[in-house]
């Protein structure tokens, strides 16, 4: 049976009416069942984690993945006389979304980074050798009176602290629709840090522009 974890990811982009103001982490992880994928954008749960623990007599119960935290939102406020002057502005993340591994609570991320990480668990190849790790994107990022900016205004670098070769996924640029970004091999599991940068090469309207991507993890 086909089946998917998803995370919801928002982007705002304020433009302000005043001037103012390592290899990646791979790691091979034990087959057992039941069959699942995991899938934590920003913040997340894992219940008796980190996942890399092993149980004990102390605590015998194996980590297991939650369903939770907050949607992660990422932010750039565009000073009035700077719009549309083709100097891109870095994307803050303002709800401070959590920033270390659920693998082994490794501080993986810095602050302004968004945590994108998850694994895919089978005893048996035959439900198939790999997850796809896609997102969903709108056209546009849509203001109050419904104005526009393009997606691909929104664009994205990947690192991990202490990793030294290439991540899970490299640097792109949002597009509509659905993409894939990478995969994940049957008991595997990969994470990265996702940095975001507004592009800011288009003259706008003032006000508060937001889209939602959403995150998914899928085996079918």
């Amino acid at each position: 049976m086909p089946f998917a974890a998803s995370h919801r990811f928002a982007m705002l982009v304020a433009l302000a009416l005043l001037p103012q103001l390592a290899s990646a982490y791979d790691v091979n992880i034990a087959a057992r069942d039941p069959r699942a994928v995991y899938l934590r954008v920003g913040d997340g749960v894992m219940i008796n984690g980190p996942y890399s623990r092993t149980p004990s007599i102390f605590n015998p119960t194996f980590p297991t993945p939650g369903v939770g935290g907050n949607v992660p939102l990422v932010r750039a406020t565009v000073p009035a006389n700077q719009v549309g002057n083709n100097t891109s502005i870095l994307m803050t993340t303002p709800g401070n979304p959590r920033t270390t591994s659920d693998w082994d609570n490794f501080q993986f991320c810095n602050s302004g980074q968004v945590y994108v990480g998850g694994f895919y668990r089978a005893t048996n190849a035959s439900t198939g050798n790999t997850a796809r790790l896609t997102y969903s994107a709108p056209a546009f990022l849509t203001n109050e009176n419904n104005q526009t900016i393009p997606i691909s205004q929104i664009s994205w670098t990947t690192s991990g602290n202490g990793d030294v070769g290439a991540q899970p996924f490299g640097a792109g640029t949002f597009s509509a629709g659905s993409t894939q970004l990478t995969t994940i091999s049957r008991n595997q599991w990969r994470e990265t840090c996702m940095t975001f940068r507004y592009a800011n090469q288009n003259l706008v309207a003032s006000g508060t522009y937001t889209a939602t991507v959403t995150f998914t993890l899928s085996q079918p």
